[in-house]
């Protein structure tokens, strides 16, 4: 299936909304600057991150050792990307300065054959290219890519595009399908991202044809890494083993197009899947969109979580078995939670299916934002559903899932992340086609598309509603869809869209979660999309055997969850009623202050202090408080439930 409509490019989209614009605002105002810091080391009580001194020595303009993880390359390159996506929100001579600087130092970096990584550049010359399993250097090439392509189109800028060009070339001269060439394939994917993004930017098919190796070449020889680790004999990390490796946790145990399940590490996948349905759809590859297709129903059927966290196992960070979906033990990294953006923004290009759009919608306002501290300052690699002080983050098992957040990362690979995906937010919003343009998101903006300008004033995501200003720039007829999340009863006498205040007809205007509104537009077009949003109770499929008994408590996009700062003690006893009365409200002070909260008519169970007793719990009435689940673990230390006993 072929791409259906052109990419809205970053600098088309202007964000104007009162929830987004500050979010934005502090990432580029606090966030950037702060994580600059940290990657200059000048950041005092937060883990050395030395990436860009790393540049530095491997340029040959300092002395000293290589510090940090075999990926430490990544974070800078992240940190680019993110810089070059915040200069089309907000254009900053200095910061754009400073990244010129940045890349002047990796351009001097670079070997003379194109070879960029300075862990092999500094430590280990003589290992390069012999463990790809382990180290990294295709995932840290793709990201340098994807920061270099971003930082073109938003700049105009090439230096960094050159110097990924010829890093590419250098990776093309060395793998592939040739009989001498290595048939190799990254450890974790990412480098299929970059070599596509590459080639969108530059229209060079190799790049495009390198990424399918990559990722075709994957599963043919499931063995590949075992028996690389025989050939050369060492590792990167820990003793050497001769053991066989678990080869799902890299998705290399069937090619893409016999995988039916997503297993593994949930990042590598997602990746792996993101760089699938990106060739897919520029290819019109069907087989390779009914692969996309199969892996994406087992996520969203069966591992998914309500917040949009993905990832059930913390052995490896990687995906559980079906409906395994623990709470207290997830591990939902929020670099998981992006990479599900970026597959479902590629999936969406292909089918224009509101599910997709939701699944964008679902993450965007819960389980990436939730990843950053309300300040900016503070990140968590881990997402859990569940805390519990004295067990989260101490007990054997639990201490991943942290009760809050730490102020770096040894492995910082979420931070940056989460700075590309909210700088980058307008490319979201809107696709466009020959004869449509396409509304993703409720997101207030200011739109210069091919067709027309559009402005969208909302109140969205606490109040169900929009509204579509419309500037054309043709006369002839075309089509704006608007996309209705899948929670809106569009048969609701409460629910409309209007076109200058007249009605329409949606039930005959819907299609897959669109509503389709064709005619000749006019300068000053308005349409109006109304829809009540209300307090639902969600419960999880039997198979899900943590959530058994539970409700979870969703007001549009939002998940909410209940904390100990509001509820006091104990929030396992508390109680859910069966008829729910929940009045939202705006918080009006502290660090919660502007977000819709819950106040819930509900019970607390009180019961003895013996550890075991047949008197069954006495109930008592309760006013329970939820909070947007994006928002906990910003008031200290509390107890955190999404899903919460029904009585």
């Amino acid at each position: 299936m072929k791409k259906t409509v052109s990419e809205v490019r970053e600098n088309q989209v202007k964000i104007t909304d009162a929830f987004w614009s500050q979010i934005q605002e502090k990432v580029i105002d606090v966030v950037i600057p702060f994580q600059e810091k940290v990657l200059n080391d000048e950041i005092p009580g937060v883990e050395k991150s030395h990436a860009i001194e790393n540049f530095r020595i491997a340029a040959g303009l300092s002395q000293g050792e290589f510090y940090g993880m075999v990926f430490q390359d990544s974070d800078v390159a992240k940190w680019l990307e993110g810089v070059a996506y915040s200069l089309a929100v907000k254009p900053d001579p200095a910061l754009e300065a400073r990244a010129d600087e940045m890349i002047e130092i990796i351009e001097k970096a670079q070997q003379p054959d194109g070879y960029l990584d300075t862990y092999f550049i500094i430590k280990e010359p003589e290992h390069r290219w012999q463990n790809l399993q382990e180290c990294h250097e295709l995932y840290c090439a793709g990201h340098m890519m994807e920061a270099a392509a971003a930082y073109y189109r938003v700049t105009g800028k090439d230096k960094l595009l050159h110097v990924t060009e010829r890093l590419a070339d250098h990776i093309i001269g060395r793998f592939g399908p040739e009989e001498e060439k290595e048939h190799g394939f990254p450890g974790h994917q990412e480098v299929e991202i970059g070599l596509m993004k590459l080639y969108h930017v530059t229209g060079k098919e190799k790049y495009k044809n390198m990424a399918r190796y990559f990722l075709e070449e994957r599963g043919k020889n499931p063995d590949y890494f075992y028996e690389e680790k025989l050939r050369r004999g060492w590792q990167h990390s820990g003793q050497y083993s001769t053991d066989r490796l678990d080869v799902r946790y890299y998705q290399a145990h069937q090619t893409v197009y016999e995988q039916k399940e997503a297993v593994g590490h949930a990042v590598r996948a997602l990746y792996m899947y993101t760089a699938m349905a990106d060739l897919a759809g520029t290819d019109g590859d069907d087989r390779l969109y009914q692969a996309c297709r199969t892996l994406w129903d087992n996520i969203v059927g069966r591992k998914l979580y309500i917040t949009g966290g993905l990832g059930g196992d913390s052995e490896g960070e990687a995906f559980a078995c079906n409906y395994e979906l623990p709470n207290d033990m997830a591990y939902a990294e929020t670099c998981a939670s992006i990479a599900m953006i970026f597959f479902a923004h590629h999936m969406l290009e292909m089918d224009m299916d509101g599910a997709y759009a939701d699944i964008i919608e679902k993450e965007l306002y819960n389980s990436t934002i939730s990843g950053m501290q309300l300040d900016g300052k503070r990140y968590f690699y881990v997402n859990p559903l569940e805390c519990e002080p004295g067990v989260s983050g101490e007990l054997f098992g639990y201490e991943h899932a942290l009760p809050t957040r730490p102020g770096w990362y040894a492995c910082a690979c979420c931070p940056p992340n989460l700075i590309r995906l909210i700088t980058s937010l307008g490319k979201y919003c809107f696709s466009e086609s020959d004869s449509a343009i396409y509304s993703h998101l409720m997101i207030g903006q200011e739109a210069e598309l091919q067709k027309a300008d559009i402005t969208v004033q909302t109140s969205y995501p606490w109040e169900g509603k929009t509204e579509y200003r419309v500037t054309p720039k043709t006369n002839e007829e075309f089509t704006l869809a608007i996309h209705i999340p899948y929670y809106v009863d569009t048969d609701s006498e409460e629910t409309s869209v209007t076109v200058n205040g007249e009605p329409l007809n949606m039930a005959e205007l819907m299609e897959k979660g669109y509503v389709y509104i064709t005619r000749k537009w006019k300068e000053g077009d308005k349409v109006s999309v109304h829809f009540p949003m209300e307090v639902r109770k969600v419960y999880a499929n039997q198979n899900v055997r943590e959530d058994a008994g539970c409700v979870a408590l969703l007001r549009g996009p939002i998940v909410y969850c209940l904390e100990g700062a509001d509820n006091g003690k104990l929030l396992q006893s508390l109680r859910i009623p069966r008829d729910l009365n929940a009045v939202p409200y705006v918080c009006e002070d502290g660090v919660l202050r502007g977000n819709v909260l819950l106040r819930i008519e509900g019970w607390r169970m009180v019961g003895g202090q013996e550890l075991y007793s047949e008197k069954r719990p006495v109930r008592e009435k309760a006013v329970l408080t939820a909070i947007p689940y994006y928002t906990w673990a910003n008031r200290g230390e509390n107890q955190m439930r999404v899903w919460i006993l029904e009585e």
